[in-house]
């Protein structure tokens, strides 16, 4: 029986459809002056594969002169993911990079044993209004790499594998799917795949891993009984057949991978498989032991309290 979060009650199609285990509403939060519909981690659950985090930015459009400002701040033992389908967003961190991430790009950004970054809107963005929309997540690192050293990827979109099935477009951004391998480098079996899906079309979920699910960005789909429409998570149930028919002109994201061995803990913008680890992260940033960024090194995101 799927079960949904914000306290909905499971609706009675849900029943009768086994493919689908779990339907997740996002829930609205601030981030930088920008509304984020947030999705992973939710109270029913933590993680799908090694995905652990899961934001929606946007869709949003701000006035000549102002943008997001997401000042400096540290992460440890996870990769952040960021993917946009529109605007753009100055990169920096503290091994030196400096990208402006576009659409259709993957920025995959490992923390290892600790990196700081920040993510604002560039000064010719401000000269104009502009938009942006896209998603960003965190993937948690397998024990053995959590320490590994900080590391940032920029794929440009060209360099994607995109292919068709039937009418519907698929684009492998990070691990593999439908035969094809993107170029991101991952530390566990994975695969995080954007379809863009025609009215009328349908597609099935790739099957090689335990832990799947598909995010709705835009349009309508039906898996089985249940019909999802956007900003909603469907977390399929291990070993089912699942396919996905778009009811509307649909774009999804379809995500998993194999389960990740031990638990994972998270406060902050720290995930780790130790307690004791995430402490010694929060004394490190209050007493200014992480690395600060080059070219943004005036500010920064200070400690939550608690």
């Amino acid at each position: 029986m799927s079960t949904r979060e914000s306290g909905e009650p499971a609706c009675e199609p849900c029943d009768t459809t086994p493919e689908v285990e779990l339907v997740i509403e996002s829930r609205p939060r601030d981030l930088g002056g920008l509304r984020v519909g947030r999705v992973l981690p939710s109270r029913s659950r933590r993680r799908v594969g090694p995905f652990i985090f899961l934001d929606h930015m946007g869709p949003a459009t701000f006035p000549k002169g102002s943008g997001i400002d997401v000042l400096p701040h540290p992460h440890i033992n996870l990769a952040t993911v960021t993917y946009l389908f529109d605007g753009e967003i100055i990169h920096r961190d503290s091994l030196g990079s400096h990208q402006t991430i576009v659409p259709g790009a993957i920025n995959w950004m490992t923390a290892g044993r600790g990196i700081t970054h920040s993510e604002r809107t560039g000064e010719t963005e401000r000269e104009r209004e502009s938009s942006l929309h896209g998603l960003q997540l965190w993937v948690a690192l397998p024990i053995e790499h959590e320490e590994t050293e900080p590391e940032f990827q920029h794929h440009p979109a060209a360099s994607m594998p995109e292919h068709q099935i039937g009418s519907a477009t698929l684009r492998v951004l990070a691990g593999r799917a439908y035969g094809r391998m993107s170029p991101v480098r991952t530390f566990s079996p994975l695969f995080y795949v954007e379809a863009l899906i025609p009215s009328g079309s349908a597609i099935r979920m790739p099957d090689e891993f335990a832990e799947r699910a598909a995010y709705v960005v835009s349009g309508v789909v039906d898996v089985g009984a249940e019909r999802s429409g956007e900003r909603r998570m469907l977390v399929f149930t291990e070993g089912a057949e699942v396919t996905l028919r778009a009811q509307t002109d649909t774009r999804v994201m379809l995500l998993g991978g194999e389960r990740l061995a031990g638990e994972r803990h998270m406060w902050w913008n720290f995930v780790s498989s130790s307690p004791a680890r995430i402490e010694a992260a929060k004394a490190d940033w209050k007493d200014g032991r992480f690395p600060t960024v080059p070219g943004d090194e005036i500010e920064f995101t200070p400690l939550p309290e608690g």
